[in-house]
């Protein structure tokens, strides 16, 4: 089976046949993710985060990118995932997290993330709610 088949059938089992991109789903979704990941989780980014693309591209200034990952986090840095909040205005729960170098907490959008370790359970849970985010 490919992987995107196993995604969709995890998603199902987690929402069943309603499934779409809703509020209301990102809720379901938030209490499923509580009720079975063990928190804190170590995680990361999947892809550079929004205020990091025009310093990926070479718009701005890597000094500055340097100074800015300090205060912002960044998808390179590690973080624990220590709580997962109610959705925002996209339909996106919210991680709050604590960066490991810095113990710096910040709230940001769980799909962003991923477990640093691919081969758990934990991994799978995460990645069906970033595709579901990203995709439904």
């Amino acid at each position: 089976m490919d992987e995107w088949k196993e995604v969709e059938i995890r998603i199902e089992k987690i929402l069943g046949e309603d499934n779409e991109r809703n509020r209301k789903n990102a809720i379901r979704f938030k209490n499923y993710l509580l009720e079975n990941l063990i928190l804190p989780i170590r995680i990361t980014g999947i892809e550079d985060f929004p205020w990091e693309e025009s310093y990926i591209i070479g718009y701005f200034s890597e000094k500055e990118y340097e100074v800015m990952k300090k205060t912002n986090p960044s998808y390179t840095d590690e973080f624990y995932l220590i709580d997962i909040q109610d959705p925002n205005e996209y339909d996106d729960c919210i991680a709050k997290i604590k960066r490991i170098t810095d113990k710096k907490h910040f709230l940001y959008g769980l799909s962003w993330f991923e477990t640093i370790d691919h081969d758990n359970e934990a991994f799978k849970i995460l990645d069906a709610y970033s595709k579901w985010h990203c995709n439904y």
